[in-house]
């Protein structure tokens, strides 16, 4: 926790702050400070020591581990019990055995690597270690199970509009992919374990392409990262902490009406199906229209070309573009 106290405290200064200072603050010694300070240096971090003027912060590693995620987050309760894995089988998985101990609603357990992660319909979804963001959060919502799947979107909204600070022209392919410039970005996996009236417990994963600019042949034509469509690298812990301060606001939207309400206008001004020609895969026949928008339960709004409209539910088909991905 000290790392985590001492990168935050020089991040707020914005400039040189005294060694003096960094006592007080944390109520350690000069020579406790000093000790920080080097092994903050040796993971990679520069820091400028000026005598008479202090400390200043100068570059950060592009790491996940605990004291830098902990001094980027600016939450209220996500994040609040951070678990920071290197290798995982899956972030779900974990994030479902942290349930299953009782963890508090807010737990958020981040990997650099996958061996077994899995997006929807039991997908793989490809890991490499070192370049993307995979991260779950562990949610007890005060809503009934048909609600919760709602939250996949909720999650939507929040990456998106994260992966938008960084200055890409992000949207939401319906209900729960982002995409830029045609090509997906992130997924997002929600699962939960419940009782017919009372929900246990929500994970929410999410896997989000950052620095990554290699991908294994078969999805090279549909997956892009922040990387290749920004041109320079994107720091994770940042990204990781602005899609927390989404996502908090949000699902407090959210837990308002239990519906999409809140952020329906937010969430369609994202939509890239809203407005284009969609082919909707329903087992009982396929059929073309037009996306309208959602529903405040999250179902998709498909305008038939006789002018009635459907409702389409994520969990019972598929939505394609029909010239492409979106």
């Amino acid at each position: 926790m000290r790392k985590a106290e001492v990168l935050t405290l020089l991040r707020e200064a914005g400039g040189y702050l005294s060694g003096q200072e960094l006592c007080g603050r944390l109520g350690v010694s000069r020579t406790a400070v000093w000790k920080i300070i080097n092994q903050l240096k040796e993971e990679g971090y520069g820091i400028e020591a000026v005598p008479n003027r202090g400390y200043l912060l100068t570059a950060s590693p592009d790491l996940l581990e605990e004291g830098e995620i902990r001094s980027r987050l600016r939450t209220r309760w996500a994040g609040g019990n951070l678990i920071c894995c290197r290798t995982t089988g899956s972030t779900n998985a974990d994030a479902k055995a942290e349930a299953e101990r009782g963890a508090p609603e807010g737990t958020l357990v981040v990997a650099e690597r996958q061996e077994a992660g899995r997006g929807r319909r039991g997908r793989e979804w490809f890991s490499p270690e070192g370049s993307n963001l995979y991260f779950t959060l562990l949610l007890r919502p005060a809503c009934a199970p048909d609600q919760a799947c709602m939250l996949t979107l909720v999650m939507a909204l929040a990456a998106a509009e994260a992966v938008r600070e960084q200055g890409l022209d992000a949207g939401i392919k319906w209900p729960n992919d982002i995409v830029i410039s045609g090509k997906k970005v992130c997924g997002i996996l929600t699962e939960m374990s419940a009782e017919p009236d009372f929900i246990h417990y929500v994970v929410i994963g999410t896997g989000i392409n950052v620095n990554q600019t290699v991908f294994p042949e078969g999805i090279t034509e549909t997956a892009t990262s922040l990387r290749l469509e920004k041109g320079e690298s994107v720091g994770r812990a940042q990204l990781l902490a602005s899609v927390m301060e989404h996502f908090e606001s949000a699902y407090a939207r959210f837990l308002k009406t239990r519906d999409l309400s809140g952020i329906r206008a937010d969430y369609e001004s994202l939509l890239v199906n809203k407005g284009r020609p969609v082919r909707v895969l329903d087992p009982k026949g396929e059929y073309e229209g037009t996306a309208a928008g959602i529903r405040e339960n999250g179902e998709l709004l498909v305008k038939l070309p006789d002018g009635r409209m459907e409702c389409v539910y994520a969990g019972e088909v598929s939505v394609r573009g029909i010239y492409g991905y979106v």
